[in-house]
């Protein structure tokens, strides 16, 4: 055999050698995010240095969806598991709860963030903690600004737990995030606040609320889940405040019945409108959803 030959196999096998020792040291992360619209950030954050696997199918209801033996199995085998936290995941507690104490490494979202608790006037005396005044909010997905410390936080737990350095890619993720917020206000701006009042499907609105200078008047569902049911009393109070308060639209969203929301809209003469609070757009993005929902509110309001 020419030596040149042979040089040009030695090579090769060293390459062959080095890259499976490299594969077998240094496989790459895995990443499970409970649902769809916290896992496309956490996709943006974390680009090629880990695989992201997202739990729930994009538009399922995160309050009742129940993993497969496939998707527990994932979890448990995951790198870091990144929740919400706050019962949203009503589906998943036990199986999440198996795999802390089993010792996988968690990242609570929610743990970053200032809460919000539902205030007066939007909480009833049902007995339904889901629906008590103070009770906390689940739906931190919903303000930008709360989505940014996030993305610092789980950038310093990537770095911390799994020795992933993402900081540019985290620095590059909040600035656009700060400018998703400039574009929120800007849209909404052209509501007088006066005028920024929220009808809808269940109390899911309330971080945007608060951020935006929106008022919460009346929901179908009046509970921070969608699980909870609609009771003949709360309807008849619900269309009196809408009459009342000369309601422009009404927005409904998953896991309200449409048919409830129809007649009702058809009994006070307003008119129905869906938001997509829970699920992404076609093109996966957390900006492209976030201005779709002021986009929506604002034209129906203005």
């Amino acid at each position: 055999m020419k030596p040149k030959l042979i040089l040009i196999l030695l090579l090769l096998t060293l390459l062959l050698t080095t890259a499976c020792q490299t594969t077998t040291t240094n496989p790459q992360k895995t990443i499970v995010v409970t649902y769809s619209v916290l896992g496309s950030v956490v996709k943006e954050l974390a680009g090629d240095a880990a695989k992201v696997v997202v739990s729930m199918p994009n538009g399922v209801d995160p309050h009742e969806w129940q993993p497969s033996a496939r998707d527990i199995s994932t979890i448990n085998h995951a790198d870091l598991v990144v929740e919400n936290g706050l019962q949203l995941e009503g589906g998943m507690l036990k199986t999440l709860s198996a795999a802390k104490k089993a010792g996988v490494k968690f990242f609570t979202a929610s743990d970053y963030i200032q809460v919000r608790h539902v205030g007066a006037g939007e909480g009833i005396p049902s007995g339904d903690p889901d629906q008590a005044i103070g009770a906390v909010d689940p739906h931190l997905w919903l303000d930008p600004v709360d989505m940014k410390e996030i993305v610092q936080a789980l950038s310093q737990t990537l770095l911390n737990e799994l020795k992933l350095d993402v900081s540019s890619r985290a620095a590059d993720l909040e600035n656009r995030l700060d400018g998703l917020n400039t574009t929120i206000v800007d849209i909404v701006s052209q509501v007088p606040v006066a005028e920024r009042e929220l009808v809808t499907g269940h109390e899911s609105m309330g971080y945007f609320a608060q951020r935006y200078d929106f008022k919460l008047i009346g929901v179908f569902i009046p509970s921070l889940s969608s699980q909870a049911g609609i009771s003949a009393a709360n309807l008849a109070a619900l269309k009196q405040t809408i009459i009342e308060s000369h309601v422009k639209v009404i927005f409904t969203e998953l896991g309200t019945s449409s048919a409830v929301v129809d007649t009702i809209g058809k009994e006070t003469h307003v008119n129905t409108v869906q938001i997509s609070t829970h699920a992404l757009p076609p093109d996966g993005s957390y900006f492209t959803f976030m201005t779709n929902i002021a986009t929506i509110i604002t034209n129906n309001l203005k």
